[in-house]
């Protein structure tokens, strides 16, 4: 029915083909860059005086073909990330491949290898930070048109040892969940600076495993993410919030109570000058969890409070050093976060930006722990560091641009605890990135 809605019938299809007009283009994307850690998490979590001090270069390359014809698109993506020198250790994956068909009433439908962007990227994103960001194999269906936007996601992934076994266990795959059920809906204001998103998501997760019997046999646990997101834009300011909650069980059976919200404000006075500030809040943990058997010290939760902002683009977020969302914490432990920040950014000529911005980190909950040496519980300071980024941004030519930067973050005791960072608390990054984007080749016919 899709197509019928583009397609002409009949006798008229011969002569609108005959205007119908195709275009291929082929492109290359080359991404180096180097960097230099010094004072990071431990290597090895048994002797904490093994710092991570390392220096490396990765890079990714991608070869891409579009391809567009009236209520066609299609795209394919190869992509290949390695590092310098490393043996065994590169990878060549489809990062994206899918076909997507557009009526011209608005409704659409796409499928394939695809990557997700929806809202601020809080949720569900693609950071291109990450060499090799999240696609998801998935069906998304909707409608866009006057001011609305409705889509839907569908996807289920498996592994191929399992197609002619009995059971669907689904372990170690390139997707992070089993089945995934979005729905996500928006709405522009006419003729006002203000647009706002509702998003509903349902996540199996594959718990148990293959041969276990009771709770250790294999199952899906279900967990949900909900909630909105709005964008205010009127003139030289932009104002954004967002809210959601989870809820259902993670995938060791622990239930979900959690919660986030995240305010941001802009003030943008001209081309050159834009200066931002914000504060995010993830719910928490205030003792370790630990599922099943535990060790001295830690807790089994009944509730887990600690919020996963799952499929989103942390690095945009919570610090340019990933110490967050992106690292875990010890034991997977879940406390939570808290980020206050501020920052701006400066083009003094064209294609040059320099940028900076200070966070203040601290757990999302009070924290408590227990020491074996008095064998009594003691409470630990929320605040977890801060941290100071600098970055400068530089168009060379068309298609070559060059960026570097450069973060420092002074940790906590609170911070070396929970996350085995430095034992000065002085945690150092550096990095210096070449992009070359060339269009390679076009045609239309």
């Amino acid at each position: 029915m899709l197509m019928m809605a583009v397609v002409p019938t009949n006798g008229a299809a011969q002569d609108s083909l005959k205007t119908v007009k195709s275009e291929v283009t082929v492109g290359v994307e080359l991404l180096s860059r180097g960097e230099l850690r010094n004072g990071g998490m431990t290597v090895d979590p048994d002797n904490p005086t093994s710092e991570d001090q390392s220096a490396f270069i990765i890079d990714r390359e991608r070869i891409k073909i579009e391809f567009q014809r009236d209520w066609l698109d299609l795209k394919a993506t190869v992509q290949h990330v390695g590092t310098w020198g490393a043996e065994g250790e590169a990878t060549t994956t489809i990062f994206e491949a899918w076909a997507k068909a557009t009526a011209r009433n608005g409704l659409f439908a796409q499928i394939g290898r695809q990557a997700l962007v929806y809202d601020d990227e809080r949720i569900i994103g693609s950071d291109d930070w990450v060499v090799m960001p999240m696609t998801h194999d998935a069906l998304r269906f909707g409608y866009e048109g006057y001011g609305h936007k409705a889509h839907g996601i569908v996807a289920y992934n498996q592994n191929m040892r399992a197609v002619d076994s009995p059971g669907s266990f689904y372990a170690d795959g390139s997707m992070p969940y089993k089945t995934m059920q979005t729905v996500w809906y928006h709405y522009d204001v006419p003729k006002f600076p203000l647009g706002a998103s509702l998003l509903f998501m349902n996540i199996g997760m594959q718990a148990g495993r293959i041969g276990g019997i009771n709770d250790d046999a294999p199952r899906t646990e279900w967990q949900q993410v909900y909630g909105g997101y709005v964008k205010f834009e009127p003139k030289y300011f932009c104002f954004e919030g967002s809210y959601y909650r989870q809820g259902g069980h993670e995938e060791h059976g622990g239930k979900l109570e959690a919660w986030m919200y995240a305010l941001k404000g802009q003030w943008i006075p001209n081309d050159q000058w834009t200066v931002q500030t914000g504060y995010d809040h993830l719910s928490g943990d205030d003792y370790v969890a630990v599922i099943k058997e535990g060790d001295l010290g830690l807790v089994r939760h009944d509730v887990i409070k600690g919020f996963n902002p799952v499929y989103g683009a942390h690095h945009k977020f919570y610090g340019a050093m990933d110490f967050f969302y992106i690292t875990t914490f010890i034991n997977g432990f879940t406390p939570g976060l808290q980020n206050a920040y501020v920052g701006g950014t400066y083009s003094p000529l064209k294609g040059l930006t320099l940028s900076a911005a200070y966070h203040y980190y601290a757990t999302g909950t009070q924290l408590n722990t227990f020491n074996k040496v008095t064998m009594m519980d003691e409470m630990l300071a929320k605040t977890l560091g801060h941290e100071i980024e600098l970055e400068v941004d530089y168009d060379i030519v068309k298609d070559v641009s060059v960026s570097a930067g450069f973060s420092y973050m002074t940790g906590t005791d609170t911070m070396k605890r929970l996350k085995r960072a430095s034992a000065d608390g002085s945690l150092r990054w550096a990095w210096i990135s070449l992009n070359i984007t060339p269009k390679l080749f076009s045609m239309k016919w």
